[in-house]
């Protein structure tokens, strides 16, 4: 149920809060710039006692939420989130661009990495420590040495850091080196792993699982905000379709319906997208166009080399023209970096 508040008195609202909680619900306060709402979330069996709470002093009307996702649907918030990293501001009109290599492979490399896309323009380095594989015989990531690693390059860059975790057993100590925490696509709806994160003071970077329907990427997301991280990022990575040219089928599609029905800032990842650095660009630039908050970007200073993924990974130079192609692209869009 969302509780519009005639009122701003802070007694009244807190009275509400009282109440909701006495019915065993959570209470979500959102400031809106007009009015104060309050979105009481929990068991659907026993929301009509909710219906009640228009009698209180203050409270102007109480509206059921129809979508299944309460939290993360724009029912309960109209406006744009915006999450602050540091001092990177991503989504309600502030474009982030996030850009480092698949896997962190070595302190020469992520340092090198992060010191390029920094002067090209990221505002977030992205990189493995931690990495699941198909194969078990893949290179698995540095894990534990790899979140150091990373340390070291924001430490030297000032960029704040992307990385992944992969069990709830990780994410005490992933949570205590990185800045924004990744939840794979192969991990959207491990619901263990999303309760875990949803207890992380960092932000949540979640993926959409390369078979998953937006509703249901957004169901993931409200397992995160449900346990109290209302930091979600969400993030179209492609999906899995007949097409065998390209690795994935990047549903830009997704981006417009998300920014439709949820608050949340979405990003767009065209390196797993589509799998080959050459379609990256391109792709990159639609993604603007179809609203977009951000991009993750793979780079690597030796493709060639990198130990996963270096056939979709973009060189120093063509990341930097891109960086620069985006500009007007950003700019009739209303987007600023």
């Amino acid at each position: 149920m969302i509780i519009v508040m005639g009122s701003r008195d802070q007694d009244d609202v807190d009275r509400v809060i009282r109440k909701i909680e006495e019915f065993g619900y959570k209470a979500h306060v959102i400031l809106g710039v007009e009015r104060t709402v309050i979105g009481a979330v929990g068991d659907e069996r026993g929301k009509a006692r909710l219906q009640s709470l228009e009698s209180l002093p203050g409270v102007e009307r109480v509206v059921p939420i129809l979508k299944p996702f309460k939290l993360a649907g724009r029912e309960l918030k109209r406006e744009d989130t915006q999450i602050r990293v540091g001092s990177v501001e991503i989504g309600a009109g502030r474009f982030c661009v996030m850009a480092g290599p698949c896997s962190v492979e070595g302190r020469e490399q992520i340092l090198e990495t992060a010191r390029i896309v920094k002067e090209a323009g990221a505002g977030v380095l992205r990189g493995g420590a931690y990495k699941p594989r198909t194969s078990p015989y893949s290179f698995q990531g540095l894990e534990e040495e790899g979140l150091h690693l990373l340390q070291e390059a924001r430490e030297a860059t000032g960029l704040p850091f992307v990385t992944e975790v992969m069990t709830p057993e990780q994410v005490e100590l992933v949570e205590e080196h990185a800045d924004i925490l990744q939840i794979g696509a192969r991990n959207m709806q491990n619901f263990g792993l999303l309760k875990q994160v949803g207890r992380a003071r960092k932000p949540v970077f979640l993926k959409r699982g390369m078979m998953s329907t937006v509703n249901e990427l957004l169901m993931s997301a409200e397992y995160v905000m449900s346990e109290g991280n209302l930091d979600v990022i969400l993030c179209e990575r492609g999906i899995r379709t007949f097409e065998t040219e390209t690795r994935n089928t990047l549903d830009l599609s997704a981006v417009p319906m998300l920014k439709k029905l949820s608050h949340l800032p979405v990003v767009v990842d065209p390196s797993h997208g589509t799998g080959h650095w050459d379609l990256v660009a391109p792709m990159a630039k639609a993604a603007v166009a179809a609203g977009a908050d951000g991009l993750m970007i793979e780079v690597h200073p030796h493709p060639e080399d990198a130990f996963s993924d270096g056939s979709q990974s973009l060189k120093p130079g063509r990341f930097r023209t891109l960086m620069e192609e985006l500009k007007p692209f950003l700019e009739i869009a209303g987007k600023t970096l």
